[in-house]
């Protein structure tokens, strides 16, 4: 996040405030421990400029504004799940808000103007970034549910795939828990392939701390945040099953366990890095997305990612793929790749900072639409492939097809190709063979039989 200049300014202006007050008290070490803060200081300067509230505790500050927060907390919600960042008039009077109320929250609501056609100009609304959105529609989301408010959950979980897990969570009964609540959230988010409700999910998991509701506890009723459901929502990140969403959604649930304060896996992985005997220690799930995030984080690239040396489940293994990121070799041999797999690797080959210059998929029957996706990432200028191996994948003449084209791109650099096992005619491998004769190809080596 400190790659990002709105996020380099909220940490300073809450650690500015820190170390000018005597409010001081112990420094942010979460997402939702900074933005919290960071939402006490906007209101304090806005009592501030206003001329009112003196000598008021934070506590005090957000009753006074308590309402105000839900109306945008509201509407950072309802357009958090519509896919809008910018609002208009008509938005802002459906959730209650008035404009110049609004407004008054100069860092945290400011108004733009955009022209909306030729001849006519109208006002629209924007939240000073993304992650402020989504964390004023934590807050709401947190808010309905502490203050059983079962409308807005009901709609907000509607279309789970599994309709037995939302009739578990007994919408609307005062037995419904923290735990199970935030479960279904997580299994929300999860089916997005793009992640946009990642950091409203972790938001929501930091503000089941009690640290955070004493900073916001206003906005909040009685959370039933015990120490046993605390222990429950921990132990159902760690063990929730992933295996058909994308690797890349998986690495939020170690998100999630950091904004917690849980570092136990966090620590566990650190642990194995420095171990010189890998291959004996057993890996979970969650362990494998913490290590899939931790490799890509190295600075130092790998030179190697063989998911055969790690001991692991099946799971646990397409868990570790986003690491081919950051490496030089892959051997991600009889894997069982998904069409989403395949998008993963093939991300690496797309990004300008590719280190990828020998991939192993071995043994894994690739999807069609999985090999257009790779022969995406061949055909990118930032790819640096030299070296590929598809022997037994059961490509088809379509899969063929598509190799052919990515390779007659200039951008090519793959010089050794093996299509071994894969029951193809000779017509199917005709225009490689051409190109492995031509001069304008880099392409050399062929082996298909």
């Amino acid at each position: 996040m400190c790659g990002i200049p709105v996020f380099c300014w909220i940490t300073a202006t809450v650690l500015e405030n820190m170390l000018t007050t005597k409010q001081r008290g112990e420094l942010p070490k979460t997402m939702t421990d900074m933005y919290s803060h960071f939402l006490l200081v906007q209101m304090k300067r806005k009592k501030n400029k206003y001329h009112e509230g003196h000598g008021m505790s934070p506590q005090e500050l957000i009753e006074a504004d308590m309402e105000v927060l839900l109306k945008l907390g509201r509407l950072a919600f309802e357009h958090l799940e519509k896919g809008n960042i910018v609002f208009y008039d008509e938005d802002l009077e459906q959730c209650g808000l008035d404009v110049t109320e609004a407004l008054v929250y100069s860092g945290v609501c400011t108004e733009i103007f955009k022209e909306e056609s030729v001849i006519f100009q109208k006002p629209v609304y924007c939240f000073v970034h993304l992650s402020i959105q989504e964390f004023l529609a934590a807050v709401y989301m947190f808010h309905c549910f502490t203050n059983k408010n079962t409308e807005v959950m009901e709609n907000f979980l509607d279309g789970l795939p599994n309709t037995q897990v939302r009739r578990d969570l007994k919408m609307g009964d005062s037995n419904s828990t923290v735990d199970g609540f935030l479960m279904r959230v997580m299994m929300k988010s999860l089916q997005s392939k793009i992640g946009y409700l990642d950091l409203f999910v972790r938001f929501l998991h930091g503000l089941v701390l009690e640290s955070n509701q004493k900073l916001l506890g206003p906005l909040f009723g009685r959370t039933g945040n015990s120490p046993e459901n605390i222990y429950r929502v921990i132990s159902n990140l760690k063990k929730m099953n992933t295996n058909k969403m994308s690797p890349d959604r998986s690495i939020n649930i170690f998100y999630c366990l950091m904004e917690m304060n849980d570092l136990s896996i966090h620590q566990e992985i650190q642990e194995f890095l420095r171990s010189e005997n890998r291959s004996e220690m057993e890996l979970s799930e969650i362990h494998c997305s913490a290590l899939a995030y931790m490799l890509q984080m190295l600075e130092d690239v790998l030179d190697q990612l063989d998911l055969a040396m790690y001991n692991t489940s099946k799971e646990g293994k397409m868990r570790l793929i986003p690491a081919v990121r950051n490496c030089r070799k892959a051997r991600l041999v009889g894997c069982r790749l998904s069409e989403t797999h395949c998008e993963v690797v093939a991300s690496a080959l797309l990004s300008s900072h590719s280190h990828l210059k020998e991939l192993d998929l071995t043994g894994n029957v690739l999807p069609d639409q999985g090999v257009k996706h790779l022969c995406a990432g061949l055909a990118s200028p930032h790819c640096k492939l030299e070296t590929l191996s598809l022997w037994g994948c059961r490509l088809s003449g379509i899969s063929c097809a598509s190799l052919v084209s990515a390779l007659k791109t200039n951008h090519s650099s793959l010089k050794r190709l093996d299509l071994r096992d894969n029951n193809l005619q000779d017509s199917d491998v005709k225009d490689l063979l051409d190109l492995v004769e031509s001069k304008q190809s880099r392409l050399h080596r062929l082996r298909w039989k």
